[in-house]
């Protein structure tokens, strides 16, 4: 009796693991672009122009030159205080 248990939790647990792995790979295949400007001090995605690195660098909210990966289409109507957000790097 103990090993039905034991086997149905297993497979409970390895259908369940099976349906989060396949959200993320639709995740994975959607569409996206860098969207300048739109981050939060030290949110930014990878490389946020001279003085940063890489991932989580940017001195300032919405900092010109620091992105973010959004999904495709979207970046120019994320609104911030200083205006939306930019394909292209801001100074």
């Amino acid at each position: 009796m103990i090993r039905k248990h034991a086997a149905f939790a297993a497979s409970l647990a390895l259908g369940l693991a099976s349906l989060a792995s396949g959200a993320h790979a639709d995740d994975a295949k959607k569409p996206m672009e860098k969207c300048y400007g739109v981050a939060r001090a030290g949110q930014n995605d990878c490389a946020a122009g001279p003085g940063t690195s890489c991932a989580a660098t940017s001195k300032k909210d919405y900092q010109g030159n620091a992105w973010v990966l959004v999904d495709k289409g979207t970046c120019t109507s994320i609104k911030t205080p200083n205006g939306h957000g930019s394909l292209e790097p801001q100074a």
